[in-house]
């Protein structure tokens, strides 16, 4: 007889997993070899691009009014 994790568990840790995410996020940032995107690709990776900077410099400006400026 062999032991098997329960389900659950396994459930619960995909739905906690931010691999894919991080490996988006970081991954948008560099150049692919060999992919010659067209024009539609490229402008939608670059409004990503913005838009993580932004929310990245949200977060640090929240942080320094909740830890400076209280």
């Amino acid at each position: 007889m062999t032991t098997q994790e329960p389900k659950n568990s396994n459930r619960l840790k995909e739905y906690f997993s931010f691999g894919d995410v991080f490996r988006y996020i970081f991954g948008i940032f560099s150049k692919r070899k060999g992919e010659k995107p067209n024009l539609s690709l490229r402008m939608m990776h670059g409004v990503n691009k913005i838009s993580i900077l932004m929310f990245f410099i949200a977060v640090l400006v929240i942080i320094f009014r909740q830890l400076f400026l209280r």
